[in-house]
């Protein structure tokens, strides 16, 4: 992978905390135990760069990463299987949902899915409602060391035609490093290419 220069920018609690916008941003977007640090940080080969943790949905701010002053990388809080209560949960749809409907600088999203899980009601919600935005959005199953290779194989059909999707999703592993080069040239081909979402009713990720 071409090596890039990558460093946190800020963070937000609250929606008034956004930065200005200004760069393209693609927002990264999971489950809480699907490992979006740890790929973020396998991306631009920086490990430390987003903080990871044992203890699923410890990300409880939107936190931005700027790319080698082209495009920041999103970081929302996972949503899911978070060990943390529902009220916390509820308490971050609001932060979520703003970010994902109001962004003016949102240029894509990308969509991180644990490959042995698969497809799940959130994702099956969250999908049409990007499409109906005219969002666009690059899919990845992680954890694909996790799985022999025909059964991945299998998972990433299923996933595509589970969500419609135009393209394959990508199967990724920042084990073994499979997919990441692919990921990464699709991730910055949606900060080049997007164009600004039309507003639409509220997002439902968490």
């Amino acid at each position: 992978m071409t090596k890039v220069s990558a460093r946190f920018l800020t963070s937000a609690a609250q929606p008034s905390d956004f930065p200005p916008p200004s760069l393209p941003e693609v927002a990264v977007v999971g489950r809480s135990n699907v490992g979006k640090s740890s790929l973020i940080n396998t991306l631009v080969g920086q490990p430390g760069l987003a903080r990871t943790s044992r203890t699923p949905g410890r990300t409880r701010l939107v936190n931005w990463f700027q790319i080698d002053d082209r495009f920041h990388l999103v970081d929302l809080p996972g949503y899911g299987y978070a060990q943390v209560s529902q009220a916390t949960r509820e308490g971050w749809r609001p932060l979520i949902e703003s970010y994902l409907a109001k962004r003016t600088s949102l240029a894509g999203v990308l969509l991180l899915i644990d490959i042995r899980r698969g497809v799940q009601d959130e994702e099956l919600d969250f999908v049409p409602w990007l499409e109906e935005r005219a969002m666009p959005v690059v899919v990845a199953l992680t954890k694909a060391d996790k799985l022999a290779k025909n059964k991945r194989v299998l998972e990433v059909a299923r996933a595509r035609q589970a969500l419609a999707l135009r393209k394959d999703p990508v199967a990724v592993s920042t084990t073994s490093n499979e997919g990441i080069d692919a990921l990464w040239r699709a991730v910055v081909q949606l900060s080049i290419d997007s164009k600004p979402a039309r507003p639409a009713r509220p997002a439902k990720p968490a």
